[in-house]
């Protein structure tokens, strides 16, 4: 899973602070926090798979670890 984003990713620049109460950032720090959790945890996945192939396992133990198919784990992870 890649996350994109966009140039102004935050939208702030939209944001006309005349217009919009000052908030506590709490919530926008917690929200962009879990978004990098989950492309490290992405990234983390992509490498475990990876030394598990280069350790000769198979299809079908990595999708048993994925809890899905020996397909549908190589399909996400094959290419890579």
């Amino acid at each position: 899973m890649t996350i994109k984003t966009r140039n102004n990713a935050n939208g702030l620049d939209q944001v006309d602070p005349t217009t919009h109460p000052a908030r506590d950032a709490a919530h926008f720090r917690r929200i962009i926090a879990a978004r990098k959790a989950i492309a490290d945890a992405e990234q983390e996945l992509r490498d475990a798979v990876k030394a598990a192939r280069d350790a000769g396992d198979s299809w079908t133990v990595i999708g048993a670890a994925l809890d899905t198919t020996r397909q549908a784990a190589f399909q996400r992870f094959g290419r890579d």
